[in-house]
């Protein structure tokens, strides 16, 4: 018996519906936007700039913000000041200067960004008055806040995910829906294309790829040459599928229809056909999106990617290379935990999409 509660939403309706019931994958789209969210406001967000440094605080630990101060007395927040020392092997050792503290500040002015790429500002949501220092994170070999490189690499590792699968998905639409349309020899040569670029493997046609970026570049350059070479790899493997949904969709009447009234080829592709194709496409990007977000980690951890004093997360991943370093500053395998959670939500929703869509498919397959 039809439920008179669905019974006149659409099945995209009463999939996103079915989607927002697992509290799993609506967890994981929190996580998302809060990670999203504080990449774009990074510069506010964070209390210093991504190239804010101090070197006589080279690897300090975490900061610790206390709220009871020497006479036992609950207040506002503050830090204490840092004194450096060294023991008998030449370690470095921070201890807390009690004689000096610094409450934490909001609305403090400090290291100049612009907010949202456009307006010059000096305004970041916390921090401490100038001559104190808050690692809330630690700090890096450079004495730069790791907190705040991690907000700024974010916004270079989560747009390169959102981006590089907007550009490949659009080609593999494209390139599967021609293919699946027209079929012949349209459909042979765009394939044996799709074919060669799958033959190679992903990992080694990024580097080779990569390589061929000239090394004069600047940072902004290689981001957007990353781009375009991880959206190069990854549109085949959609195109093929596309073309395969897009074989038994030329057949339909709907498509019969339209060519007889005169559409164009091309409106009928973008119009009537590829439509039909993104019940399978809305999950498919969901699972693409962590292979560009390693890639781009990948490359910046072989330090081929962005380069200091920009950030990602893979740039600052490089730095925890070494096994010495992760046993006296295990806080730089923090950036790793960020993209542990991206990846790990990125598939949970994909996976919750394709269950909430997947009655949609068989509904198509029962149609064709």
């Amino acid at each position: 018996m039809t439920n008179p509660a669905t019974h006149s939403l659409s099945e995209f309706q009463i999939a996103m519906r079915t989607f927002r019931k697992n509290r799993l994958a609506m967890l994981c789209v929190m996580i998302l936007g809060a990670l999203y969210f504080s990449a774009i406001f990074a510069g506010f967000l964070s209390p210093y700039s991504f190239k804010s440094e101090r070197r006589e605080h080279s690897y300090a630990p975490p900061t610790r913000i206390h709220f009871v101060d020497e006479s036992g007395e609950f207040g506002w927040p503050f830090v204490y000041g840092i004194k450096l020392s060294f023991d008998e092997y030449y370690k470095r050792i921070y201890q807390e200067d009690r004689s000096v503290k610094y409450p934490v500040q909001l609305f403090n002015h400090g290291d100049e960004y612009k907010f949202l790429g456009l307006v010059p500002m000096n305004i970041h949501l916390w921090g401490v008055e100038e001559g104190g220092a808050v690692y809330l994170l630690g700090a890096d070999n450079r004495g730069r806040d790791l907190l705040s490189r991690i907000l700024w690499g974010g916004r270079v590792s989560l747009s390169i995910g959102l981006i590089g699968v907007a550009i490949s998905f659009s080609i593999g639409l494209i390139f599967g829906g021609i293919s699946g349309y027209y079929g012949g020899w349209i459909d042979n040569v765009l394939m044996r294309v799709a074919e060669m670029v799958m033959m190679v493997p992903g990992f080694y046609l990024l580097l080779a790829l990569r390589a061929a970026v000239p090394p004069e570049f600047s940072s902004v350059q290689v981001y957007i040459a990353i781009v375009v070479i991880l959206s190069f790899i990854g549109w085949a493997g959609l195109a093929r599928i596309i073309r395969g949904m897009c074989l038994s969709l030329r057949e339909r009447e709907f498509v019969l229809a339209a060519k007889s009234i005169g559409l164009s080829d091309f409106s009928i592709i973008i119009r009537h056909i590829l439509p039909h194709t993104l019940s399978y496409s809305i999950f498919a990007v969901m699972l693409s999106i962590p292979g560009y977000i390693l890639g781009e980690s990948a490359l910046s951890l072989l330090g081929l990617g962005i380069e200091d004093p920009y950030s990602s997360w893979g740039l600052l991943l490089a730095d925890a290379m070494s096994i010495v370093k992760i046993r006296f500053y295990p806080w730089i395998l923090i950036p790793a935990f960020f993209i542990f959670l991206t990846i790990i939500s990125f598939n949970v929703i994909g996976d919750a999409l394709r269950d909430a869509l997947d009655p949609m498919m068989k509904a198509e397959g029962q149609r064709s």
